[in-house]
């Protein structure tokens, strides 16, 4: 046992070593704007994933309250047991309204959402391509299918259409997120499209982060990209991050959710999510589509802080959406520079590997129309002061 313990301690010490050992922070105080209390210092946050400033609205806790009064703490059960509650059956019938898709099914979590829709879809002597700065959960899903797995260039469609083309598996898979979670560009959906219906495959698009922000109405990355389900056939989404709340779905057609329901693992075989979340997650999909100014304004936010980058020389990748990484490259220098903003009054994460590849730390840096502009403009102040130093070095 001692042993046993001991090869862990030593694994840990490694981590330190190499500044990759990671430490969660307590929040003890989150009120209505993007100030939180954090290990007992008031910062203001830009690294959470509440793009749209619903996090915060207290429309959401009052919905939730009052659900929670009628339904209880939890669903107490599976969906296809007794978990199944109307105020999950409504959610799913305004997210399959709002994506477009004849139906939608709910999931715990978006990991557990990419894991039932891939490991549903395909199995052994399939094919499953994806790209290779997939998210972790769609990377575990290719692998927990059995499928042979082929990984394609990031952002690149030709590449996609080589693996594709290789392929002569039963069924094809082509798996991307829409937006990338760390580096905040958005996928090549049009020719991903083009290349998965040359090859008689289906194109699985995780956009946790672009619905909600992106688009005419909201609906993503999918439909900023002009593309309806034919095209993208398994749409997965989170409601944790634009929408505020918690929890996943994946949309499509009848014959697809019919088919989740029946051989997801990760639908069938876990609790339902609390119905007090899901009525949360209803009134944010009303409120989101009723005041479409938080698109506006986040779009306007990242446009300024884009400027004001460039006018310090921060280095900024090609990312137009909420997430701007600004890579600093190795995991001290990043884990540095975040500890100093935290001194300044911001919690800006350090993002190291295993997260992102070696060489490639990062500041990951989200916006939220619940920033101000004042918000903005101190960042880039601080910014001046703790990366731009360390920059020049």
């Amino acid at each position: 046992m001692r042993e046993r313990e001991e090869r862990l301690l030593a694994e840990l010490s490694a981590l330190q070593n190499r500044d990759l050992y990671r430490r969660r922070k307590v929040v003890s105080d989150r009120g209505p704007t993007p100030e939180v209390v954090v290990d007992g210092q008031r910062l203001i946050d830009f690294c959470s994933n509440d793009y749209l400033g619903l996090g915060r609205d207290p429309r959401l806790a009052e919905a939730m309250a009052r659900a929670a009064t009628l339904w209880g703490a939890g669903a107490t059960s599976a969906h296809l047991v007794t978990g199944h509650t109307e105020a999950h059956h409504r959610l799913e019938q305004d997210l399959a309204r709002f994506t477009g898709r004849e139906r939608a099914l709910l999931f715990s979590t978006g990991y557990m959402a990419n894991l039932g829709v891939v490991t549903a879809l395909a199995g052994r002597n399939d094919l499953i391509v994806e790209d290779r700065l997939n998210h972790a959960s769609l990377i575990d899903a290719a692998r927990l299918a059995g499928a042979r797995t082929r990984r394609y260039s990031h952002g690149d469609a030709c590449s996609a259409a080589s693996r594709l083309a290789e392929g002569r598996g039963h069924r094809k898979l082509l798996i991307t997120d829409g937006v990338f979670s760390m580096d905040g560009d958005v996928a090549p959906l049009r020719e991903l499209a083009e290349a998965a219906t040359a090859n008689d495959a289906w194109l699985v698009v995780d956009d946790a982060h672009g619905l909600g922000v992106l688009g005419p109405t909201g609906g993503g990355s999918v439909e900023a990209t002009g593309l309806g389900p034919e095209a993208v056939p398994a749409l997965v989404g989170t409601l944790g991050k634009a929408f505020g709340t918690f929890g996943a779905f994946v949309a499509g057609s009848h014959a697809l959710v019919e088919t989740l329901i029946h051989k997801a693992r990760t639908y069938i075989y876990t609790t339902a999510p609390p119905p007090a979340v899901a009525e949360a997650t209803s009134a944010a999909l009303a409120i989101a589509g009723a005041e479409p100014w938080r698109r506006e304004r986040v779009a306007s936010l990242v446009t300024r802080f884009r400027a004001g980058a460039r006018r310090l020389g921060v280095p900024l990748s090609g990312s137009g959406t909420p997430i701007q990484p600004v890579l600093v490259g190795g995991a001290a220098a990043a884990l540095a520079v975040s500890q100093a903003l935290l001194r300044e009054g911001f919690w800006v994460v350090a993002i190291r590997p295993p997260t992102v590849p070696a060489d490639s730390s990062r500041l990951r840096i989200t916006l939220s129309a619940a920033h101000s502009e004042d918000h903005i403009d101190a960042l880039l102040d601080a910014l001046s002061r703790t990366l731009v130093p360390v920059m020049v070095r």
